[in-house]
């Protein structure tokens, strides 16, 4: 074995800790910035008890996680933990001066988020488990996209119909339905990657596959539309279709996947702007965004024009934490908290933040090199996508690169349905990162069925070792 691969066999116990420590003390400092920018003197009244109950539930979740996953990765938890931090200053920030009381409740799902974050690494103790619920998912995705639509639980905000209210309480259910269809996604294309890889016809160069293989791709593709026409929710309908055409490239490596994908993403929206008045609108305000009559109009420009001049006042060092003008945006802690936090840290502060959200990412897809099973390389890669996706859906929003959708910023934003989901995901990376980082000899792995396990074609060589997986790691499908 290379010194490289004994490295990847380390525990990563004293890093995560380090880095634990590090995060913390970056919220802590922030914390108090925001307070005195906003008038206040020395430290907040409540920082100590806060501190210290930030400081328990993060190094509480470092050991219980560092217990059952030794092998884990991380990087995942201190910096899933910095941007939920950094959200909840800018909210409590942002509550300074809107004089609201967001903060306490972002605070409790923040708390809510880590546990689950713990118990999905714990409860889960194989990631391919989940495999077996490939249809399930699919099931239980689809019901959740539909809940708002039932007449009595579903309510409509800002023109989008894509809450639920229960027991007085209001959740997003899509934001739990792409941990589902990520999970289904990656059950059906492990098993049917040989049949869609399949060339067809060629066309001005590019390699088709068959006509009969498209199908899963229109069904997909049909579901986002549908989504879209009855929830009005361009943001999520997005989501979903690039979530699935990004895990068929990875599962197929046919370029021509993302090409149609493209393609139909540009038709259906097209005819979906045309045929739906409040999606026009959207589009509209982000095409003609500074045009007067636009500008003052109903669903009009005036939240992401208000987004962008914030972004300008902050410059490139940004004005300092209380020292901007956010709320002068709508939705400045949650839709436009990307804009709040341009104003207020600057373009150097902001790609520092988008840096820490490329890190998640390259991690996650370094698990899916690692990992050895087919479906676990999907699935992987897909959590890790829909993190990607989010958050470019989100900032390329916010800086008027494609229209403003009603997405929100992956921990940073208020809100808990996208809050307590992320955590989900970064349990999920977390235990699947513990299967790829745990060497042989470390604890009994029962061995993997066929079933179990898969080979992708473009992920199926291990870069710890540089070279092919052998058939002991690497069973293919007949």
């Amino acid at each position: 074995m290379s010194v490289v691969a004994e490295k990847e066999a380390r525990k990563g116990r004293l890093p995560e800790l380090f880095l634990t420590i590090l995060a913390l003390a970056i919220i802590d400092t922030a914390y108090v910035l925001a307070y005195t920018g906003t008038g206040g003197n020395g430290l907040p009244e409540n920082f100590v008890p806060i501190a210290i109950l930030g400081a328990g539930a993060a190094l509480a979740a470092h050991i219980i996680i560092r217990h059952v996953a030794p092998y884990a990765d991380a990087v995942l938890l201190p910096a899933a933990l910095l941007l939920n931090g950094l959200g909840l200053v800018m909210i409590y920030r942002i509550d300074e001066t809107a004089d609201t009381s967001a903060v306490t409740s972002q605070l409790v799902l923040s708390g809510v988020g880590i546990v689950l974050m713990v118990a999905t690494v714990v409860a889960l103790r194989d990631h391919r488990l989940l495999r077996r619920i490939t249809w399930t998912s699919l099931v239980a995705g689809v019901v959740l996209l539909v809940l708002p639509m039932v007449p009595g639980l579903g309510k409509t905000v800002y023109g989008a119909r894509i809450w639920i209210s229960l027991a007085g309480f209001t959740y997003q259910p899509a934001e739990l339905a792409k941990v589902f269809f990520a999970v289904f996604f990656a059950g059906y294309l492990v098993t049917e990657r040989d049949n869609l890889s399949l060339a067809g016809p060629k066309v001005l160069g590019l390699q088709l596959p068959k006509p009969s293989h498209m199908l899963p791709l229109l069904a997909v593709w049909i579901i986002s539309l549908g989504v879209l026409a009855l929830e009005r929710d361009f943001g999520t309908a997005l989501l979903f279709f690039g979530l699935f055409v990004a895990m068929l490239y990875v599962a197929t490596d046919r370029v021509s996947w993302l090409v149609i994908g493209a393609g139909m993403s540009i038709v259906g929206v097209s005819a979906i702007v045309k045929a739906m008045p409040h999606i026009q609108a959207r589009f509209n305000a982000w095409q003609h965004a500074f045009d007067p009559e636009v500008y003052n109009s109903q669903y009009g420009s005036y939240q992401l024009v208000q987004g962008i001049f914030g972004m300008a006042n902050g410059g490139l060092f940004g004005t300092g934490f209380g020292q901007g003008h956010p709320t002068l945006s709508f939705a400045a802690n949650s839709d436009l908290i990307i804009a709040s936090f341009g104003e207020e840290i600057g373009l150097v502060g902001l790609m520092a933040l988008l840096t820490i959200y490329f890190l998640i990412v390259m991690r996650g897809m370094r698990i899916t090199i690692h990992l050895h099973d087919g479906f676990g390389k999907l699935l992987a890669s897909g959590l890790s996508f829909t993190i990607a996706l989010q958050s470019f859906i989100v900032v390329g929003g916010v800086t008027r690169l494609i229209p403003l959708t009603g997405l929100a910023m992956p921990f940073l934003a208020h809100g808990g349905s996208a809050l307590l989901t992320n955590w989900i995901i970064i349990g999920l990376l977390l235990r699947m990162s513990e299967a790829a980082r745990r060497p042989a000899s470390a604890t009994p792995v029962p061995v993997p069925t066929a079933e179990e396990l898969g080979d992708i074609p473009f992920l199926a060589k291990d870069s710890s070792r540089g070279d092919d997986l052998n058939e002991t790691q690497v069973v293919k499908l007949s």
